[in-house]
C-alpha cells in the first residue's frame, strides 16, 4: 500500500493486500518469503476458505477475520456460485441489480457486527510491529480487501482523490487477470458484461460505503474510534508507524 499524506507518505513494505493464493507455488513462496510478512488475515467467509484454503508458509501467523460471518450471502462472497451458474447469475445480476447488491454491501462494512469486529480485530494487530508486514485479503482481493484498505489509507491522511485512484487500480491490475475467469463463464452460457460489475470495482461501491460511514460516524476517525472502538493509543501507533516524513 502506498499513498501520501499532507506532511509525508504511507511507509512501503508494512502493509500488503492480496487476493486469496490458494494456488502459491514454489516460485511465489520464495517471493512471499522475501517480502518477509509475518502474518496474514483472510476475510473470507468459511464457506470460501473451504473451496480455496490458503497455502500458508511455515512461521507465518495465520488469522481468520470472517467480515461477512453475518452475512455470507452478501455479493462478495457469492463470487464462486455467480461463476458456475449463468442463470442464477442473470437472474441475481441482470438489470443493474449488481451494482445495488455491491453497493449494499459496501453499507454493511459499516455496521455488520462481524465487519465491525473483524476489521477491529484486524486494525488491532497491524499497529503492533510484531505483526508486521502483514498481508490481508478476500477472495479476489477488492471489496472487503479494497474497503479495508481505503479506510486505512483515510485514517493516514491520504487524500480522497488518491484513495479513490488507488481503489480503482484493482481494474488495471486484476481485472486483465481474471480474463479467463470471464472466458470460462462465456463458454458455459453466461453473459460477460453481468461480470464486469462484479469482477471490478466502481466509484460508487467506495462512495456507498463512504457515505455510509459519514451518515453514522460523522469522519474516518469517528469510524475507527466510534465504530471499530479502537482505542486512542491504537490510532496513534497506526498513523506514527505507518507514515513516515517524505
Amino acid at each position: 500500500m502506498v499513498g501520501r499524506t499532507s506532511g509525508g507518505r504511507v511507509v512501503r513494505g508494512q502493509v500488503y493486500r492480496s487476493a486469496e493464493f490458494s494456488g502459491l507455488q514454489d516460485d511465489d513462496a520464495t517471493s512471499f518469503a522475501a517480502l518477509g510478512i509475518r502474518s496474514v488475515y483472510d476475510l473470507r467467509t468459511e464457506g470460501e476458505r473451504a473451496a480455496q484454503a490458503n497455502v500458508v508458509p511455515d512461521g507465518v501467523e495465520y488469522v481468520i477475520v470472517d467480515v461477512l460471518s453475518d452475512h455470507s450471502g452478501a455479493g462478495p462472497a457469492q463470487l464462486p456460485q455467480i461463476l458456475s451458474d449463468p442463470k442464477a447469475a442473470a437472474e441475481m445480476l441482470g438489470g443493474g441489480k449488481a451494482v445495488k447488491i455491491f453497493e449494499d454491501s459496501y453499507r454493511e462494512f459499516l455496521y455488520l457486527p462481524s465487519a465491525m469486529a473483524g476489521f477491529r480485530r484486524f486494525f488491532t494487530a497491524i499497529a503492533q510491529q510484531e505483526h508486521r508486514p502483514a498481508l490481508f485479503h478476500c477472495t479476489t482481493g477488492k471489496d472487503r480487501t479494497g474497503w479495508a484498505a481505503a479506510s486505512l489509507l483515510m485514517l493516514l491522511g491520504v487524500d480522497d482523490d488518491d484513495v479513490l485512484a488507488d481503489y480503482l487500480l484493482t481494474n488495471e491490475e486484476l481485472l486483465p487477470s481474471l480474463q479467463p475467469t470471464i472466458d470460462q463463464f462465456a463458454s458455459i452460457g453466461g453473459d460477460p458484461e453481468l461480470l464486469q460489475p462484479v469482477l471490478g470495482v466502481r466509484t460508487e461501491y467506495l462512495d456507498a460505503a463512504r457515505d455510509e460511514m459519514t451518515n453514522r460516524y460523522g469522519t474516518i476517525d469517528g469510524y475507527f474510534s466510534d465504530g471499530l472502538r479502537l482505542d486512542t493509543a491504537t490510532i496513534d501507533r497506526l498513523r506514527s508507524s505507518l507514515v513516515e516524513t517524505a
